[in-house]
């Protein structure tokens, strides 16, 4: 049965040799991969669920946000609690239990909190060049947080040239009933010694226009500004600088549900904002097992600010938390024998936080300093060592993998008094692989990860979502132990892969409902007192028909478990599946029709019963249906999509929003 599933519904295609290549699929078999061992590997033959989605690929498709280009992967779910946000759950888990990084940089900081969040969506889609997903892994490779795993965002690529060469993009794109106009523009220059390319990006999103009988979903729309500028210098045969820098700047992004379902008459981020700038240096070096290294030196911010005031309340409240990131990370990539290399390296990652809250009275104009959702001043300090290693045997690969994570967590709080957390965590992860053909492998893998208490679980103090927090200083790590067995295959016609899963989740931090009330919520503490478990099966395919059609999709099934509260796992997504059937007689033009669907969820926990954002007896199941088209030629090209096209109303499960109705979406781009 399972090997029945494998042949028709797992894989990736590689085309007939009648047909013309098309080099921009997804889910390509033979691409090289960054994230699985922090160092270029033929994703084929690497012991991991890992895929890869490129800008050419999503220019098809033209996804509104980043979260919304990761709904085009097997294994993934995209929870929207809001129209700014979107929370990538990668097998089950997401919020701090999933793991982002831009360029090889962690996007996590010590405010990452539990459950879904809006940072993939600080992410600006059009200055990305790739997105790879490894589900399954991560801690040992990049640290805490991928209990569930890791996604990482590459920013577009600059390159020297033989000739000094300029280059530019211009893309505008809208929605039908008002929901997007945005415009995107870069520019770039490369040459024998130096590169450099900018961009920026003016993004508005109107309300939300939901299907048939949902309407416009007011207020849920917001405006955005990006900008992103990289270079890259030659300094000798065998060194690069890379300096970068980017960032994202969203204004008064509404949380829907809040004013729809709990007597809000302003809750919303204002501002929400992300910076990041980097300096790179890549080398080569001649040197006795050594093939190449880099350091990468990081200074990331977040702000964000919240903006909330109750119907016929005279208190608008007015929250922002800053949290800046420095950090240093060293990786030399050693060539033991031609049968063994090593991968090993340092990181060292701080986190300052900063909280302030103000009270302003509308009546009067009187204003109220009060403690913020953190502690002012609060730092969190992780020093890591790892080390990655592959074995080649023949038919035989073998991976192996280990690190060590040492934090130090300071909280000095005029409420809560001076408290520090010392905590540590080894992990380790090991995979064995056989090549049954040149065709066909199969491997299993193990992969324990961690996520270390970070100052959202220790200070938060206040009102989150429908409840009051208070902190507990004495957590400990979560722990995950990920048990995998993969078959991958191709051939000149189809490519397919299954996955098979068991995470076990110990020591897990969640938040204890006390007897006490304040302010009429409810009052939880965090405490590490939960164990539970999700398994799931995965399977995606690609297939070259005849007559340059082409076929794709996935599907994906996991089953979570509180194994101490005997109810489900929180926000566990149902059964869902994705088939496009595309024709592309040639790169110039193409037209495809995609099928995307989600089964109800009525398996819920307590957590799920309790939140508004899930209708009462859980997620109805939907299917949506899109009509894509797309045309090139020369520097022009044009998309036209058709939306929903049924109109259907629909949620994707525990979302704030429900998705976009009947609408039509042009993109127009010159290059």
């Amino acid at each position: 049965m399972l090997l029945a599933c494998i042949a028709i519904n797992q894989a990736v295609h590689a085309q007939d040799s009648n047909i013309e290549k098309d080099t921009t699929e997804a889910h390509v078999l033979g691409e090289l991969v960054v994230t699985t061992n922090r160092t270029r590997t033929d994703r084929f033959a690497a012991p991991a669920a890992i895929d890869v989605v490129d800008i050419q690929y999503w220019s098809r498709f033209q996804p509104r946000t980043t979260p919304e280009i990761l709904l085009q992967l097997p294994g993934v779910f995209v929870q929207k609690t809001n129209h700014g946000g979107g929370s990538p759950f990668i097998r089950g888990l997401t919020g701090n239990q999933t793991l982002l990084l831009l360029d090889g940089i962690r996007l996590n900081n010590a405010t990452y909190r539990y459950g879904p969040n809006q940072y993939l969506n600080t992410v600006d889609a059009f200055s990305l060049e790739s997105i790879e997903v490894l589900r399954g892994g991560g801690s040992v490779q990049y640290g805490s947080d991928a209990l569930g795993g890791t996604v990482q965002l590459f920013t577009k690529n600059v390159d020297f040239s033989e000739k000094n060469t300029w280059k530019g993009d211009l893309l505008g794109r809208l929605w039908s009933q008002g929901m997007e106009q945005s415009a995107h523009g870069s520019i770039g220059f490369s040459g024998k010694n130096a590169a450099v390319q900018g961009g920026v990006s003016v993004r508005h999103f109107g309300d939300l226009v939901g299907g048939d009988t949902t309407g416009v979903q007011s207020p849920t729309g917001y405006d955005e500004y990006a900008v992103d500028i990289k270079s890259k210098i030659r300094l000798g045969k065998n060194n690069t600088l890379t300096l970068a820098h980017n960032e994202v700047t969203q204004r008064h992004v509404p949380v829907f549900h809040k004013v729809l379902l709990e007597n809000y008459k302003t809750n919303e981020f204002e501002p929400q904002k992300r910076l990041l700038s980097y300096v790179r240096m890549d080398g080569k070096t001649s040197s006795s097992g050594i093939d190449n290294w880099y350091v990468i030196a990081s200074r990331q911010q977040t702000e964000e600010g919240r903006i909330s005031q109750k119907n016929d309340a005279t208190t608008r409240r007015e929250e922002r938390d800053d949290v800046v990131t420095y950090g240093v990370t060293s990786n030399i990539m050693s060539v033991i024998t031609k049968r063994i290399t090593s991968n090993s390296g340092l990181e060292l990652y701080q986190d300052r936080v900063g909280s302030t809250r103000q009270d302003f009275n509308t009546s009067d104009g009187t204003v109220v300093q009060k403690r913020g959702l953190y502690p002012d001043g609060a730092r969190m300090l992780s020093m890591a060592v790892f080390s990655l290693q592959e074995f080649s045997l023949d038919r035989w690969k073998i991976t192996t993998g280990a690190r060590f994570n040492a934090y130090q967590i300071d909280v000095n709080d005029a409420v809560l008094g001076a408290v520090r957390l010392t905590p540590v965590a080894w992990v380790w992860n090991a995979g064995v692989q056989r090549m049954l053909n040149k065709h066909t492998n199969v491997f299993f893998s193990y992969n324990s990860g961690f996520r270390a208490p970070n100052i959202d679980d220790l200070g938060t103090l206040g009102i989150v979502d429908f409840r009051y927090e208070v902190p507990n200083y004495d957590l400990k790590p979560e722990r995950s132990h990920n048990f995998q067995v993969g078959l991958k295959a191709k051939n000149h016609w189809l490519r397919t892969e299954t996955y098979v899963y068991h995470n076990v989740l110990k020591q897990l931090i969640t938040r204890v409902k006390t007897t006490d009330t304040i302010q009429g919520y409810p009052v939880y503490e965090k405490d590490n007192i939960e164990h539970a478990y999700i398994q799931g099966i995965e399977n995606q395919f690609a297939i070259s028909l005849p007559r340059h059609f082409f076929i794709e999709g996935h599907l994906a099934y996991c089953f979570g478990q509180n194994v101490t509260k005997q109810e489900p796992v929180r926000r566990i997504p149902p059964l869902n599946a994705r088939v496009a059937l595309r024709f592309q007689p040639c790169q110039r033009w193409f037209s495809a029709v995609e099928w995307l669907t989600a089964g109800a969820q009525k398996r819920l926990s307590q957590g799920d019963l309790a939140d508004n954002r899930i209708p009462y007896g859980g997620t109805p199941g939907w299917s949506v249906f899109n009509i894509y088209g797309g045309y090139s030629r020369g520097n022009l090209r044009v998309n036209l999509n058709v939306v929903n096209v049924l109109n259907k109303d629909y949620r994707l499960h525990g979302s704030g929003v429900n998705g976009a109705g009947r609408s039509v979406v042009l993109s127009i781009g010159y290059r």
